[in-house]
């Protein structure tokens, strides 16, 4: 936040705000602005102005108590007494008085931290107690916990001896009780919903949802996860609309789609008690919100094992379905195919390896259903990312991001310089994020040691050969598994069979990363790697970078994340990330349909709108857009003012900075 001078914050009670808030403080100015403003609300205290304010828009008001509701990194909230001028931009809102003013601020965060740790016992009944408090986390049980803001992060949990649950984690008292067989195949996929509807998992022979008004019978066996993870999301999706009758009374392009066949009227459904939206919302039929349901962000796969119950809260905490690690074993060739059927070398593998090496692996029997899906299993999985636990554990550590971004380059193979040269219009080039970028070449084992255990890296892009045993540098190769700890946050390891070794980054500290099953060729090496760093450079999290890698790219599937796949480098420029597809219609007409995804402030159940002069209409995220028909000077109008990829006859266009449009 930018103030025209120099101030001074006083502390002030955060009681005066009608929302939760964090801190609470006071200053004087006569003009305050901020960058990266996705949503912008204003109220007044006499009713005159109460709704969002538009983009590329400036108002004059008279002065009267007013309040802005600001989601940025943070969740904002300015109130003050006065007639400001307020002025928005693509991805800025400046407020200025005509005197300095006094302006109070709310501030909360994301509640990204638990609030303690919850110990359990391998006894399922003491993991489903164990897990019912996980709901403690929610700031509301009203429709507003839609809002991501208001889902904290639910507290941890680990086995030990005994049950212990410490004082201030009880879970809502909403009056909803989840019955399920005491089972770990029932209590994890279980886990999400009973976290949403705040409700106790209690023991019991056939699945129910059971209040003291109604109950509702759950489907038993496989089709138990299916059940639970439709209506998570059915019963989110519901909840995003009726809050539209709430504090902010938008225009929401899914509620106008389904509300002529919703069997309850929107307006009266508002601030009735869980219980009874629960019950309305259990006669909507699963097709008719199908088609305009948010694009779910992670299905997490994972054993039916008493150790995995720690896994459960990071799940949980991004709101994803959990299912079983049931799928079909795949044995995959390690080693690139890059001779012909004459015996010529077509291409160059990054990899010095000849010998033909399989791999087995698990394609999960659900695959298709979120962003990500993540598996926990012990096996190598086919079409989805590696998870582990260490990955959440080491970003809870961490702490605030830095204000610069520590990007390190290595690449250790002169025959790969074509990438580090591709990257030299990548990193860095955004005026908006602070970059340190470190170039390293031909680099010997004790020196890429160095670069990985200092903690001041954000990102590695490595470049050059790996084996399950090691980095190849100079003098040899460093094996990470050997290294106590590394300093690494997230990588890219664009190498052949560089798994292992992003496992061991994993293990060792790092949150998460880019990692390679088999050989890979060089030329589409420097594709895939050049389109990684574009896509994190753009603020996308690795889950949706690789997901596009594999739509765009040749080999993509030979890459996946190993970690947490909604980890991210940068944050994105003034909302959501986004891809934006343009097909030409005839004439100077285009059609624009727009991607948006998930990052770690803007998930599940957060809204946005394109700064469109024609469109005021809300969507929730991620999905994508309603497609839109523009003539051409406005579809250019707003590509100059939009930094994201462009989609154009099959071909990805970049257009990674405001003032520039890169296609055609």
């Amino acid at each position: 936040m930018l103030t025209d001078e120099p101030v001074s914050p006083t502390p002030t009670d955060a009681e005066s705000f009608e929302f939760p808030v964090d801190e609470a403080f006071t200053i004087v100015a006569s003009e305050l602005a901020i960058a990266r403003a996705e949503e912008v609300y204003l109220r007044s205290e006499c009713g005159t102005y109460d709704g969002p304010v538009s983009a590329h828009t400036s108002t004059e008001l008279e002065r009267n108590v007013y309040s802005l509701d600001i989601s940025a990194p943070v969740k904002l909230y300015w109130q003050f007494d006065g007639a400001p001028n307020i002025t928005k931009g693509a991805d800025s809102t400046r407020v200025s008085f005509q005197s300095p003013t006094l302006v109070e601020f709310g501030v909360r965060t994301y509640h990204k931290h638990p609030a303690g740790t919850i110990t359990t016992t391998s006894d399922p009944g003491d993991v489903m107690q164990a897990l019912s408090t996980l709901s403690s986390a929610l700031k509301t049980t009203a429709s507003e916990r839609s809002y991501p803001t208001l889902r904290g992060h639910p507290p941890l949990v680990e086995l030990g001896e005994e049950l212990q649950i410490p004082d201030g984690f009880s879970p809502p008292d909403t009056g909803v009780e989840l019955v399920i067989p005491p089972a770990f195949q029932y209590i994890y996929p279980a886990a999400p919903l009973a976290f949403y509807l705040g409700a106790d998992l209690v023991p019991g022979k056939e699945p129910t949802i059971r209040t003291a008004q109604f109950e509702h019978e759950l489907n038993s066996g496989q089709c138990f996860e299916d059940d639970v993870a439709t209506l998570l999301k059915r019963i989110l999706f519901l909840d995003c609309i009726v809050r539209t009758e709430g504090i902010h009374q938008v225009e929401l392009y899914e509620r106008k789609q389904v509300e002529p066949e919703l069997p309850f009227d929107i307006g009266s459904m508002y601030g009735r008690p869980l219980v009874e939206q629960l019950e309305s919302y259990l006669t909507v039929s699963q097709e008719t919100v199908e088609p305009y349901l948010p694009r779910w962000c992670l299905t997490a796969h994972l054993p039916h094992k008493a150790d995995k119950v720690v896994a459960v809260p990071h799940i949980v905490n991004d709101l994803g379905v959990i299912r079983s690690t049931n799928g079909q074993t795949h044995s995959v060739s390690r080693t690139a195919n890059t001779v012909d059927s004459r015996g010529r070398v077509r291409r160059s593998a990054r990899n010095s390896v000849p010998e033909e090496v399989s791999l087995q692996l698990v394609e999960p029997k659900v695959n298709d259903e979120s962003i990500e899906h993540a598996w926990f299993g012990d096996q190598l999985p086919m079409g989805a990312s590696k998870a582990s636990v260490n990955s959440f554990e080491h970003q809870l550590k961490q702490g605030q991001r830095s204000e610069s971004i520590n990007i390190t380059v290595v690449c250790n193979d002169p025959r790969m310089l074509d990438e580090q040269v591709s990257l030299d219009d990548v990193y860095g080039d955004r005026d908006d994020q602070p970059y340190n970028i470190d170039s390293h070449f031909g680099v010997p084992q004790d020196e890429l040691a160095d670069l990985l255990t200092d903690n001041s890296c954000d990102f590695l892009h490595y470049i050059g050969h790996a084996t399950p045993t090691g980095l190849r540098c100079t003098d040899g190769e460093l094996d990470v598994r050997e290294l106590e700890t590394v300093g690494v946050n997230v990588f890219l390891l664009n190498a052949c069979r560089s798994f292992e070794q992003a496992e061991a980054l994993v293990e060792k500290g790092s949150f998460g990363g880019v990692a390679t099953l088999g050989d890979i060729v060089n030329e589409h090496a420097v594709e895939i790697g050049h389109a990684v760093a574009h896509f994190l450079n753009l603020g996308f999290p690795l889950r949706a970078a690789i997901e596009l890698v594999h739509e765009h790219t040749h080999i993509g599937e030979q890459y996946l994340v190993v970690g947490d796949g909604s980890v991210d480098v940068v944050q994105s420029d003034g909302g959501p990330p986004m891809v934006c597809h343009v097909e030409a219609v005839g004439g100077t007409s285009y059609e624009l349909s727009i991607q948006t995804y998930p990052t770690k402030e803007l998930q599940l159940g957060s809204r946005t709108v394109p700064t469109l002069d024609s469109v005021e209409e809300y969507y929730l995220l991620p999905g994508r857009m309603k497609t839109l028909e523009l003539e051409e000077q406005a579809l250019v109008d707003y590509l100059t003012w939009t930094i994201s990829p462009v989609e154009f006859e099959d071909e990805l266009y970049w257009n990674n900075t405001i003032g520039t449009v890169d296609f055609q």
